[in-house]
């Protein structure tokens, strides 16, 4: 049966990008059928989770 999920708040921020990282990333997304936005957050979720630990 189909459960409709409350999601997290979503904000605006605005970010510059240099032009060739957006079109690989415009790129990327058209050939995986998500939104830029959505592979941009997905992208940031795995640098964070992924990052070096400080010393």
């Amino acid at each position: 049966m189909f459960e409709v999920k409350q999601t997290e708040e979503m904000l605006n921020k605005t970010f510059r990008l240099p032009q060739s990282l957006l079109e690989e990333l415009t790129k990327v997304a058209e050939h995986e059928h998500v939104s830029v936005n959505n592979l941009v957050r997905q992208c940031c979720e795995y640098a964070l989770a992924n990052m070096k630990a400080e010393k």
